[in-house]
């Protein structure tokens, strides 16, 4: 598969057409394989919860837009906040395992890929806030 501005301009017309506010585009070879790999086309004011992930660490590549990746410790205080953007400092950043984060996405038309160990798991309650 090639991942065109097309693609990516097609992926941003159905997030911007959800209620959502998003849209990602499944990279595995199978729902049987071993990893996530996805394009995510995210649009301002889409919700995104402070979250962790307690059994893999993420990477996150922002190939077009503009987002900002906040990170907080356990008592839910900000500890970090980096801009990932394709012409900034930061492009990309390896999320640890157990952070608790949340993405502000500050331009429209923003897809990353995002990349995590194992099959796709459902958000438990005690992983969100």
């Amino acid at each position: 598969m090639l991942i065109t501005q097309k693609l990516l301009d097609n992926l941003t017309a159905q997030a911007k057409a959800s209620p959502r506010l998003r849209m990602n585009l499944d990279l595995r070879n199978s729902p049987e394989d071993k990893s996530q790999r996805m394009l995510n086309a995210l649009e301002p004011g889409t919700p995104l919860p402070i979250h962790r992930h307690t059994q893999s660490s993420e990477t996150v590549v922002c190939l077009r837009g503009h987002l900002r990746e906040v990170f907080y410790n356990a008592a839910g205080e900000v500890t970090e906040v980096i801009d990932l953007k394709p012409e900034g400092e930061c492009v990309a950043l390896n999320i640890p395992i157990g952070q608790w984060h949340t993405v502000e996405v500050l331009e429209s038309g923003t897809v990353i890929l995002e990349c995590k160990d194992g099959p796709y798991e459902p958000a438990r309650p005690e992983d969100l806030r």
